[in-house]
């Protein structure tokens, strides 16, 4: 089984009903490992109540806290959460905080060189000491996911187009194409010809865009394939399009077809979209009773 080591922001999102643990490399771990795979989280949390909680509740969900550094100054990040009327969320992120200071330590050096896989976001790259650190994790692994998060005021171009292009895989949404279709002054440009743009620019073949409730659409190798979706009762949007990649990975990294693949990830993104928060507990068989 590959090894795969998540890294980036862990947090509380401080939802209408209270707060819930979030963080896009955080909630990707968690399904990756709720689903069966082999996955390592790092990050860092203050030295603070919040901080503690955040790793009682790893411990709790078996997912291990080894590469989860302590900052002394810096507060455990919290992030408040607004849900509009279409049950989508937007986001107010505080800085700085305990994750803008994650650390290339010697553990996490060791993890990096074991890892088959890393799986990071733009994010956490905000600031020069995390971003230098997982920059120091891609240098040392093969196969690079990149999460595209673009939260303004953090979507920065000079900070977002070079992660990109040292990823094998990228993930994100049709806003956030839009958004680097923008930065490069193609507008008004379709879906299709803005991923085949992507895959020119950035020398990435595989490039995975999430539609919310229109889909999601895979360029593999040129080719492209789309999936309408599932269609569900929404609770809230947070964390669905960690569930959709972390439901992707699984199958595509254990060789299943990418047909296969995005079908389970649509599945799986669906199925959390029904439940409050990005980290709800469920088992396999509850995201298997939506697939066709």
């Amino acid at each position: 089984m590959k090894k795969i080591l998540c890294i980036g922001e862990v947090l509380w999102d401080m939802l209408p009903s209270g707060p819930k643990p979030g963080g896009a490399p955080m909630n990707v771990a968690l399904h990756l490992k709720n689903i069966g795979l082999d996955v390592k989280i790092a990050s860092r949390v203050g030295n603070d109540e919040q901080g503690h909680k955040l790793l009682e509740f790893l411990d709790k969900s078996g997912l291990s806290t080894d590469l989860i550094q302590i900052d002394e100054e810096l507060p455990t990040s919290e992030v408040l959460v607004n849900i509009d009327n279409k049950d989508q969320a937007s986001y107010t992120i505080c800085e700085p905080v305990a994750w803008d200071a994650i650390e290339f330590s010697s553990e996490l050096e060791k993890a990096a060189n074991e890892a088959d896989v890393l799986v990071y976001g733009t994010l956490a790259s905000r600031g020069l000491v995390t971003r230098n650190t997982v920059y120091q994790c891609i240098d040392r692994v093969k196969f690079k996911i990149i999460d595209v998060n673009l939260r303004p005021p953090y979507d920065i171009q000079d900070v977002v187009e070079p992660l990109i292009a040292k990823a094998e895989f990228v993930k994100l949404n049709d806003d956030e194409m839009q958004c680097l279709g923008q930065w490069n002054n193609l507008t008004d440009q379709n879906e299709e010809l803005l991923m085949s743009w992507m895959q020119s620019q950035f020398g990435i073949n595989l490039i995975c865009m999430t539609k919310g409730q229109e889909g999601s659409v895979l360029f593999n190798n040129g080719a492209f394939l789309k999936h309408k979706g599932y269609k569900v009762k929404t609770v809230d949007s947070v964390g669905a399009g960690d569930a959709f990649l972390a439901g992707f990975l699984s199958s595509y990294l254990q060789d299943e077809d990418a047909i296969k693949a995005l079908d389970f990830a649509s599945a799986t993104g669906a199925y959390v979209a029904t439940k409050e928060g990005a980290n709800p507990e469920y088992h396999l068989d509850e995201i298997k009773s939506l697939l066709v």
